[in-house]
């Protein structure tokens, strides 16, 4: 076997619009098709690729953190994502990667998940 690349990942949640929203508006993810699985959920794309599922219908004691630390997403428009994130008042760490240059943002998403968001040395995290 040999791995090709990753898939999708996905998200717990007992509220599907407020993730919806937070991987829309704050991350620029799109809402797109998704089958009809029986339970309550949504896809997010990133082009045209569904590369997060949000499954909904869960209650907060099945919402715990599991062995994977983090998600982490090529990036583009550095200052503008933390300028997001400040207006939305969503508590991020950015630092450039030593021996790379890449800049790195962490923060969390409504259920606890840690995101990463990896931006090209050449950007500028002020406008």
């Amino acid at each position: 076997m040999a791995i090709a690349g990753m898939n999708h990942f996905t998200i717990l949640t007992d509220d599907v619009p407020a993730t919806v929203d937070f991987y829309r508006d704050v991350m620029g993810l799109a809402d797109g098709p998704r089958p009809s699985l029986g339970f309550p959920g949504a896809w997010l794309y990133a082009s045209d690729a569904a590369i997060l599922h949000v499954v909904g219908g869960r209650s907060p004691d099945e919402l715990r953190a599991g062995v994977i630390d983090h998600m982490a997403f090529s990036a583009s428009g550095l200052a503008p994502t933390l300028a997001t994130l400040a207006a939305r008042r969503i508590e991020y760490t950015c630092r450039q990667q030593t021996g790379t240059d890449i800049w790195q943002v962490f923060f969390f998403d409504p259920n606890g998940a840690k995101v990463e968001l990896d931006f090209a040395p050449s950007e500028s995290a002020t406008p």
